[in-house]
C-alpha cells in the first residue's frame, strides 16, 4: 500500500464535505448532553483502549500471523476511531455528538497509547526495539478535518436554519457518493498488493471487524446505554482511522507490508458499516410506524 493523491488529500477533502454536512444537523445542546451524561464517553474510550487492543493481539497470536502483518494489525487497533464514523452513525440514527466527542478524545489519547502499543508489538513480534514517535501531524490533520467543517456546519444551522435544512440531505447524499467513488479507486489502486495478502491476514481483519463493532454495540447495551449511544459506540469502535494506521506505517515505520491490514480492513468495515446501519434502520422501521 502507498501513498497517493487519492489517500493523502482527496479522502480528506470528503470527510471534509461529510462533517459539513454533520454539521448541519447538529446543535450545542447535543454537546452538552454528552457532556452531562459521561458514562459513554468513558465505556467507549475503555473498549477502545483495552478491550480492542487486547482482542487484535489474541487474533494475531491466535491466526499464527507472520511478524510484519501482526505489527500493522496492532497499528490499526492502536488508532483512533476515523471520521466516517460519524457519518454511518448518522445514517443509522446514532448519538453523532458522541461520536464526535469520541473521535476527538480518541485522537488525543493516541498521541500517547498509539507509539506505546505499536513499540511493543514491535517488540513481540519482530523483536525490534524502535521508538514510534506520536503522530502529532496527523492529530492534528484529523482534528482540522473533523472539528473545522462541524464548527462552519452549526453555525449556519444556528444563523441560517432554513438554508442549513435545504442543504443537508443534498450535502449528506454528494458525500456519501464522492467517499464512495474515493474508496472503490483506492482499492482499485492498489488491488495488486491488496489481492496478494488478502489469503494472509484477510481472515484476521474480517474476524477484528466483526469483534469491534459486536463488542461496540454489545457492551454498551449490557451496562444499560440507550440505543443510540450504543449505536454511536459501535461505529466508532468499528470504523478505524485506516489513514492514519497506513501514514504510519509508510512514513514513520517507513513499512510497506505494515499498511495492508489497515488498507483490507477498511475494505470490510465499509461494507459491515453499511450493512450494520442497513438492519438498524430496518430494526427501527416498525417501531416508528406504531408511533414508539
Amino acid at each position: 500500500m502507498e501513498s497517493s493523491i487519492i489517500t493523502n488529500t482527496l479522502l480528506p477533502i470528503a470527510l471534509g464535505v461529510i462533517m459539513l454536512g454533520l454539521g448541519l444537523s447538529l446543535s450545542i445542546d447535543d454537546f452538552t448532553r454528552v457532556v452531562r451524561f459521561p458514562k459513554a464517553v468513558l465505556v467507549g474510550l475503555f473498549i477502545q483502549m483495552f478491550v480492542l487492543t487486547a482482542a487484535c493481539f489474541g487474533i494475531a497470536v491466535l491466526l499464527q500471523l507472520p511478524p510484519e502483518l501482526a505489527v500493522g494489525m496492532m497499528l490499526l487497533a492502536a488508532s483512533p476511531g476515523g471520521a466516517t464514523a460519524n457519518i454511518y452513525s448518522h445514517l443509522a440514527h446514532g448519538d453523532v455528538a458522541l461520536n464526535i466527542t469520541l473521535t476527538a478524545i480518541n485522537s488525543l489519547l493516541s498521541l500517547f497509547a498509539l507509539p506505546f502499543i505499536v513499540s511493543g508489538a514491535l517488540v513481540y513480534f519482530m523483536g525490534a526495539d524502535q521508538y514510534v514517535p506520536p503522530p502529532f501531524k496527523k492529530v492534528i490533520e484529523v482534528g482540522v478535518i473533523i472539528l473545522g467543517p462541524v464548527a462552519i456546519g452549526m453555525f449556519l444551522r444556528s444563523r441560517f436554519v432554513s438554508l442549513a435544512l435545504r442543504l443537508e440531505r443534498p450535502i449528506r447524499i454528494f458525500s456519501v457518493l464522492l467517499l464512495a467513488s474515493l474508496v472503490v479507486a483506492a482499492v482499485a489502486q492498489e488491488w495488486a498488493v491488496l489481492t496478494r495478502y488478502f489469503a494472509v491476514v484477510g481472515v484476521a481483519c474480517l474476524l477484528f471487524n466483526l469483534l469491534s463493532m459486536g463488542v461496540g454495540y454489545g457492551i454498551p447495551l449490557a451496562v444499560k446505554l440507550p440505543d443510540r449511544q450504543a449505536i454511536a459506540i459501535a461505529m466508532e469502535i468499528g470504523i478505524h482511522n485506516g489513514t492514519l494506521a497506513i501514514f504510519i506505517a509508510l512514513n514513520v515505520l517507513g513499512n510497506g507490508t505494515m499498511s495492508v491490514p489497515a488498507a483490507i480492513y477498511s475494505l470490510f468495515m465499509f461494507v459491515t458499516a453499511g450493512v450494520f446501519a442497513w438492519w438498524l434502520n430496518r430494526r427501527h422501521r416498525p417501531s416508528a410506524a406504531n408511533g414508539t
